[in-house]
C-alpha cells in the first residue's frame, strides 16, 4: 500500500469516519436511551455502512493497482455507501424514532448527540468523498514528499576530518601539510627550496576525491607508486603538470596523479 498517495479528500474521509464510528456510542434520542448498537438496522445501515465506504475509498487510493468488484471500482462502491449513509442518516434524525418507537410508546423524542453527531459525520464523509476527484485542492498530497537533500560531494567526510573541503587551505607561502604555525611540513623533512617547483602561475590548490583506487606516483618520474589514493576520502591537489595533479595524503606524502579522470573536486 502506498500512503503517500492518499490526498486531501482521503483525509478528511479518514476524519469523517473516526467522528462517525464514535458518534454511534452515543445516545440516539435526546432522553437518556440506548445508542445506535442497540438497533441493528440503524447501526449497519448509517454507522457501519458510512465507515466501510470510507475504508474503501482510501483502500481503493491506496492500492498500487486498480481493485475491481462486479465491473466496479472500490472507490466507487464507497462513495455509494457514503452517499446511503448520509440517505440513512438524514432521515433517521428527521425521525428518530424509528423501530423504537413502539418501545417508547410514541413518546415525543427528539435525536439524541449520536444522530446529530452522526448527520455532520455522514454530511463530510460523503461531500468528501463526491469532491476529492472534482477540486484540486482536495487532491493535494495528505503527507507531503520529503524534501531532497543536498547532494555530498564524492566522498565527502564529516566536518573537522582531514581533507574536507570547508577546511582552510594552506596559505601562500606555507608549505603544504604544513601544521599552522609552524614551518615544517607534517609527516617528513621540508625539502630544499631548490628542489621544489613553483606550481603553475594560474593554479589554486583544491581538494578532490577519486572514484576509484588509483597509485601516486613519486614526483621524481619513477614507476614505483608511493600511496594508493583510496575513494571515500578527500586530497589535496598542490600542483598541475599538465593533465597529471601532484596530490597531498593524509600523512603529508606528497606525490603525482597521472590518472585523473572523473575526479569529484571539492
Amino acid at each position: 500500500m502506498n500512503i503517500r498517495s492518499l490526498t486531501r479528500g482521503d483525509g478528511a474521509v479518514i476524519g469523517a469516519a473516526v467522528l462517525l464510528f464514535i458518534a454511534s456510542f452515543l445516545d440516539t434520542f435526546d432522553k437518556s436511551g440506548p445508542n445506535a448498537w442497540d438497533n441493528l438496522g440503524l447501526v449497519m445501515s448509517m454507522y457501519v455502512g458510512g465507515i466501510a465506504g470510507a475504508v474503501l475509498i482510501v483502500l481503493a487510493r491506496a492500492l498500487p493497482q486498480p481493485f475491481k468488484f462486479v465491473g466496479l471500482d472500490l472507490g466507487q462502491i464507497g462513495v455509494g455507501l457514503t452517499v446511503f449513509s448520509l440517505w440513512t442518516s438524514f432521515w433517521s434524525t428527521i425521525d428518530p424514532l424509528g423501530a423504537f418507537s413502539d418501545q417508547l410508546g410514541g413518546a415525543d423524542v427528539g435525536a439524541g448527540s449520536g444522530l446529530i453527531l452522526g448527520l455532520i459525520a455522514t454530511l463530510v464523509l460523503a461531500a468528501a468523498a463526491i469532491a476529492t476527484p472534482l477540486v484540486p485542492a482536495l487532491q493535494a498530497a495528505l503527507v507531503p514528499a520529503p524534501k531532497p537533500q543536498a547532494p555530498q560531494p564524492y566522498g565527502a567526510q564529516p566536518p573537522g576530518g582531514y581533507g574536507y573541503p570547508g577546511a582552510a587551505a594552506p596559505q601562500p607561502g606555507q608549505p603544504y601539510g604544513a601544521q599552522p604555525g609552524t614551518g615544517q611540513p607534517f609527516g617528513h623533512q621540508q625539502p630544499p627550496a631548490a628542489a621544489q617547483q613553483p606550481p603553475a602561475p594560474d593554479f589554486s590548490p583544491f581538494w578532490f576525491a577519486v572514484p576509484v583506487s588509483r597509485p601516486l606516483f613519486a614526483e621524481d618520474g619513477s614507476t614505483a607508486p608511493i600511496a594508493e589514493l583510496a575513494p571515500g576520502t578527500w586530497y589535496l591537489a598542490v600542483e598541475q603538470r599538465g593533465a597529471a595533479l601532484v596530490a597531498q595524503t593524509q600523512d603529508g606524502r606528497r606525490g603525482v596523479l597521472q590518472d585523473t579522470s572523473g575526479i569529484q573536486r571539492g
